[in-house]
């Protein structure tokens, strides 16, 4: 099996444990933990931001000891780390425990994208990195995909399902040790690099998108839940088709390719905001609601595509770093924007919410990506 592909399969499940499972699994059974120990809006959200607050400080983590100690034992540690957090959920007797168990779940996701653009910089051609990234990125739309018909067919096992995800997690943490290179991906490498005007806008844009996705991914269950006619059934459709959509950002690299990061960049970001008003507007047919998590799916992994490739055009000898900058943008944006949703949905109410997310989706599309050259620094 050739470098792209071994690396690409092992990233693809990598991050479809941690992505899809370990950090956005919780939105699809919120409405169910909620029902079991009485968590309430607030707190959800309070616990969902924690969970990106964790993500942000361990994908710094991340992109250091990756450069210091190799992508291999970091990947492993990250699929080590989503076991112990998904575990923890399972067995979980309180609210206290559970948002202690999803901040570590979440903090998961900030170790395994790191490494796996440090895998891709050492052992992939440089023509087929773009695409093997953005195919690893894409992963997450599994994880979630499947998830979603995994909580349809063990309705109201919200326990089961997350014990089960822990041991796929630790059958990742065996492949991840036995494919990826050791590659430190930077080595010699430090601290932060310039604040270049592609960084910043980068960070602006990452920052914006992030904080809308929280919408769907914090609280799309309980958004159609609430809904008449929709149940846990109708939830578990919602993510299943957030997730299939999502499998569209594993040709990001490719559409970048053809036609350039901004247009890819503003297109999606109008299909996020169409997505978000789709499924939380409460006054569309189910069907349209379910196409409405297609397009969220699809625009939000094919944006942090976008996020991912600028990047590490910004950063190009570092790459675990570029990586490290958007993602990170994404989860700040993420920790702050997830209680505040929390708190609008609890008071002006969520339709209130919904238009304020999907305009914020649409303000990121203010910051220009320009070109990979530029980018580059060239």
């Amino acid at each position: 099996m050739s470098p792209a592909l071994r690396i690409g399969a092992t990233g693809f499940g990598l991050i479809a444990v941690c992505y899809g499972f370990a950090r956005f699994a919780f939105g699809l059974f919120l409405p169910q933990i909620d029902g079991d120990l009485g968590l309430g809006p607030s707190l959800s959200g309070i616990i969902s931001g924690g969970a990106f607050a964790g993500y942000c400080i361990t994908i710094i983590a991340s992109a250091v000891l990756t450069e210091r100690i190799g992508a291999r034992t970091v990947a492993v540690g990250a699929a080590l780390v989503a076991a112990v957090g998904m575990a923890g959920i399972a067995l979980a007797p309180s609210p206290l425990i559970v948002a202690i168990a999803v901040v570590v779940a979440g903090s998961s996701t900030g170790l395994a994208s790191p490494p796996m653009a440090a895998a891709v910089a050492a052992a992939v051609q440089k023509s087929r990195q773009d695409t093997t990234n953005t195919v690893i990125n894409a992963g997450t739309s599994a994880g979630v995909a499947l998830s979603g018909p995994i909580a349809l067919a063990i309705a109201g096992q919200w326990r089961l399902a997350f014990g089960a995800f822990a041991a796929v997690a630790v059958v990742l943490a065996v492949a991840a040790a036995v494919s990826l290179p050791a590659s430190r991906g930077g080595e010699g490498a430090g601290g932060l690099p310039p604040m270049t005007g592609p960084v910043m806008r980068l960070i602006s844009a990452s920052f914006l998108m992030g904080a809308a996705s929280t919408a769907l991914w914090s609280f799309g269950g309980q958004l159609v839940s609430q809904q008449p006619g929709w149940g846990p059934a109708g939830t578990g459709l919602l993510w299943t088709c957030i997730g299939a959509g999502g499998i569209a950002g594993a040709w990001a690299g490719t559409l970048i390719g053809r036609f350039g990061l901004d247009p890819v960049h503003w297109t999606f970001l109008g299909l996020m905001a169409a997505g978000i008003l789709a499924v939380g507007s409460g006054i569309v047919p189910p069907a349209l609601a379910l196409t409405g998590g297609a397009l969220f799916g699809a625009a939000y992994v094919m944006l942090t595509g976008v996020y991912l490739v600028w990047g590490i055009h910004a950063v190009p000898d570092r790459p675990a770093t570029g990586l490290m900058i958007g993602f990170l943008t994404i989860a700040v944006g993420q920790t702050a924007g997830a209680p505040l949703f929390g708190f609008l949905m609890a008071g002006p109410g969520a339709g209130a919410a919904v238009m304020c997310f999907a305009a914020v989706a649409l303000l990121a599309g203010a910051f220009r990506a320009g070109s990979a050259t530029e980018s580059a620094g060239a």
